[in-house]
């Protein structure tokens, strides 16, 4: 039984189609689906339903999985074991916020190759939420409050922000001094997400409105500078307006609970090696800052 038809079926497995297989798996359908059939040919069994909508595991099918899985890791284990140094193989595949992904995570990546000249990395710079299993990613670096899911996350880091806004719209329209006063004014959001302060040890979540929305912080940022309404952004984005007086902190006996960076990946009894090598990089990034200015540029972008 060949092993690369088993990882082929394991991925497709876990993908939910052969397109989004492909994409993590660096080959095209074609070769995916020839996989597929030698493999079912050999087993005599049909192993996966296909359709229009992707492809979904038949009975024998989940009963298989969970041995060609082990099997499949077992044997990538001992293969990054003989390696030098347990050098890394094969290809990971990354997302990750455009707002602070090239400034902070890039050179994570760039070690990450160094170290492992046989492991061939794509990574993907977009603050849009990407589907990991449909469009084939390993992991991806998300931030913030994570939404419930069945995707499985390690937390890595911090995140600090705050509520700020521009001396012009506090000119113009005062600034929230309640929770409550919050849903009264322009929000500048990233899409519908809720607001969370502190009122002393109590969380409180708000759904705040506006007319202004972006999936980038950075354009957030802009906004707020120019008086379009309020925003809830992290301090790395947001430190050289305050420091310039562009913007200043509001609902500061309110602050904003602290956040989190983590790296999160598509459910499995096995975690591949690449993600787990990459999330201790990552805590080590941000345990180890190699200056003060790291340091303070070590809170990030939540995505909300």
């Amino acid at each position: 039984m060949n092993i690369e038809e088993l990882r082929t079926f394991v991925e497709v497995a876990e993908a939910g189609g052969v397109s989004p297989a492909a994409l993590r798996l660096g080959l095209s359908k074609s070769i995916v689906s020839r996989r597929l059939a030698r493999l079912e040919a050999e087993l005599g069994v049909q192993l996966l339903a296909r359709s229009t909508r992707g492809a979904t595991l038949t009975e024998a099918g989940a009963t298989f999985r969970n041995y060609a899985a082990r099997v499949y890791a077992e044997i990538e284990m001992a293969r990054e074991t003989i390696l030098p140094e347990g050098g890394l193989r094969g290809s990971l595949r990354v997302a990750m916020p455009l707002t602070f992904g090239p400034t902070h995570f890039a050179p994570v990546l760039a070690e990450m190759a160094r170290q492992h000249p046989q492991l061939h990395i794509h990574a993907c710079y977009s603050d849009r939420f990407v589907d990991l299993i449909a469009e084939g990613f390993d992991c991806a670096i998300r931030g913030a409050y994570l939404q419930d899911s069945n995707l499985i996350a390690k937390r890595v880091g911090p995140i600090d922000g705050k509520l700020v806004a521009s001396p012009d719209y506090i000119e113009a329209h005062g600034s929230p001094k309640t929770i409550g006063e919050v849903v009264m004014h322009q929000a500048l959001m990233q899409g519908t997400e809720a607001w969370r302060f502190m009122d002393g040890n109590k969380v409180v979540t708000v759904r705040p409105q506006g007319r202004f929305k972006a999936d980038s912080a950075t354009a957030l940022a802009i906004a707020a500078v120019a008086g379009l309404g309020i925003a809830w952004l992290p301090d790395y984005v947001t430190e050289e307006h305050l420091a310039s007086g562009a913007l200043v902190p509001i609902m500061t006996r309110y602050p904003v609970p602290s956040g989190a960076v983590y790296v999160v990946r598509p459910p499995s009894q096995h975690p591949s090696r690449k993600v787990q090598v990459l999330t201790e990089l990552l805590i080590k990034y941000y345990r180890e800052p190699s200056n003060p200015e790291e340091a303070a540029r070590a809170k990030v972008q939540p995505q909300r």
